[in-house]
């Protein structure tokens, strides 16, 4: 019989990753959906950042279970998450909270999403933030704080106070292969329920790892 109950229980991980983040948005101070990002690049160096989950989608969307957050299309992350092999993209992400002394990983393929879902979140966000991501050449090399506040200035002039999604902004969606839940366990006896599946859409297989 299967020792999975309590915080562990459920035969759905995508809404197990939601209960999660229920949970750390009560505790956690600061950002309780940021993630850290992992990539790799041509050559095979890791990168990792932090960037901001916003939505887990539940295994009976579309998607058949998902990941989502945002960014722009031209950054290093994007261009190493596409550039991991041919047609989908690769990622995987940990996110930690220190207040419930849990945390999730996950691997998986990546996919843009960059339809009304992308300008449904892109309209919700702050009309500096929307015109930021206008303005901001991200990872590109810039040659002081004035230069990007004047070229800011420069696209509020343009676009004004209803600015369309860029059309190298957008969202992209981590379809997870494996997803590993962990809490820590007295004296560092952990727990750790990974789940893992051959493809998207393949049927769950669930099981205990040593800590």
């Amino acid at each position: 019989m299967s020792d999975r109950t309590g915080i562990f229980a459920g035969e759905d991980p995508f809404a197990l990753a939601q209960a999660w983040l229920a949970e750390a948005e009560k505790t956690e101070i600061n950002d309780p959906n940021a993630i850290a990002l992992a990539t790799v690049d041509a050559e095979g160096l890791p990168n990792v950042r932090m960037v901001l989950l916003k939505e887990i989608e539940a295994q009976n969307a579309p998607s058949g279970g998902a990941f989502l957050f945002y960014t722009n299309y031209g950054s290093v992350k994007a261009q190493e998450i596409e550039g991991a092999g041919p047609g989908l993209g690769k990622a995987a992400f940990v996110a930690h909270w220190k207040s419930l002394r849990r945390q999730i990983r996950v691997r998986g393929l990546v996919s843009r999403e960059d339809g009304p879902q992308a300008d449904s979140y892109y309209a919700s966000r702050s009309l500096k933030s929307r015109l930021g991501a206008w303005a901001s050449r991200q990872s590109e090399a810039l040659p002081s704080r004035a230069a990007l506040m004047a070229e800011v200035a420069k696209v509020t002039a343009m676009h004004g106070p209803m600015p369309a999604r860029p059309p190298f902004w957008g969202g992209f969606r981590l379809v997870p292969l494996e997803i590993e839940f962990w809490a820590d366990g007295a004296f560092r006896l952990h727990d750790r329920f990974r789940w893992c599946r051959t493809a998207p859409g393949a049927a769950w297989e669930v099981t205990r790892r040593n800590p």
